[in-house]
């Protein structure tokens, strides 16, 4: 229930900013009520105009920077986790 009445807002919302934005026109003739000898009434015409969006590729050159890397010995900190009852390797424990 929740999921239908947000696809219901959400259908609204882009419904409201087609028209805002000038993507969609919608043209109508009023209609009018049948009439009380059940003979029905006239449905009104409406004619919806939307906008052409193409979208597509072209090639273009354009500048791209280039990016290098160098290795190079720098100092980082380092943990070591012993559990209980581990004993402490001496080679990589740092003061």
């Amino acid at each position: 229930m929740r999921f239908l009445l947000a696809l219901i807002g959400l259908a609204a919302l882009v419904l409201i900013a087609l028209l805002s934005f000038g993507l969609l026109t919608i043209q109508g003739t009023p209609g009018s009520l049948p009439s009380l000898k059940v003979e029905g009434g006239k449905a009104p015409n409406v004619t919806a105009n939307m906008a052409t969006v193409t979208l597509g590729t072209e090639n273009k050159t354009v500048e791209v920077p280039t990016v290098g890397t160098t290795e190079r010995t720098v100092s980082v900190p380092t943990i070591n986790v012993s559990k209980p009852g581990e004993p402490t390797p001496a080679s990589t424990a740092t003061p």
